[in-house]
């Protein structure tokens, strides 16, 4: 069953990750080329990148939960939630690491640069290590099912 169901969950994890890369890039960069931009703020888009970030997570986490994993929904939505942003800010660590290197070690500090350090090759990273995580951790064999109880409502 569950190696049937790897590219289905692909291909809905990556519709549900798409609309929250579109939620993220463009948060990221309305904060950063305003009011979080790097005159304005120091640090500005790192601060950008991290409240883009949360955001994403929380959309995404509906999204795959009522998309790509809505066949092992937890009835213990609460646990399953913080679980899946432990493992969202992880990945997230990766895109904000590589913003970091690219934006304050290497002087890339284009807008362009940020981009593609932190939304291209950052969240390249993260999108392949939160798959994993979520299909065998989160939503993995040892998650009961929201079909295994009738209670759970969210």
């Amino acid at each position: 069953m569950r190696g049937e169901r790897l590219v289905p969950e692909l291909v809905q994890f990556g519709l549900v990750g798409g609309a929250g890369f579109l939620l993220d890039v463009g948060l990221f960069n309305l904060l950063s080329l305003t009011v979080l931009s790097a005159h304005a703020v120091h640090g500005g888009p790192l601060y950008a990148k991290v409240a883009s970030t949360i955001v994403a997570i929380a959309a995404n986490w509906v999204g795959n939960r009522w998309l790509t994993f809505r066949d092992r929904r937890r009835p213990d939505w609460l646990r399953e939630a913080i679980e899946f942003g432990l493992v969202s800010i992880g990945g997230s660590l990766l895109a904000i690491g590589c913003l970091g290197l690219s934006h304050y070690l290497l002087h890339l500090t284009s807008p362009i640069a940020d981009n593609v350090s932190a939304n291209v090759v950052g969240l390249a990273l993260g999108s392949a290590f939160r798959f994993v995580a979520y299909r065998y951790w989160v939503y993995g064999p040892r998650a009961v099912p929201v079909a295994a109880r009738a209670d759970a409502s969210i």
